[in-house]
């Protein structure tokens, strides 16, 4: 591994698109990032994300909860109060 990111993939990302594998890596560490995210943080950061493009919280919480559901981990199901008390505290 190489940086948290395992070298095999690496060179499996790099020899099945052809990218080199510096760029390959990167990739790869992007996308381990991504699903590293907790779901908390993957919460807070859509919730973020989404009053910035004006959607409404009613909505968001919907949102929210069919994303976590639709996650390559799934995340545990919560509640539309429990959604909003890890935004809010």
């Amino acid at each position: 591994m190489t940086d948290g990111v395992p070298a095999d993939l690496v060179r499996h990302v790099a020899a099945s698109t052809g990218l080199p594998t510096a760029i390959a890596a990167r990739v790869v560490a992007d996308v381990v990032g991504y699903f590293d995210e907790s779901a908390e943080e993957f919460v807070r950061r859509r919730h973020a994300e989404l009053q910035r493009r004006q959607v409404r919280n009613a909505e968001i919480w919907q949102r929210i909860a069919t994303e976590l559901a639709e996650r390559r981990v799934a995340a545990p199901a919560f509640t539309e109060r429990q959604l909003r008390r890890i935004v809010y505290g």
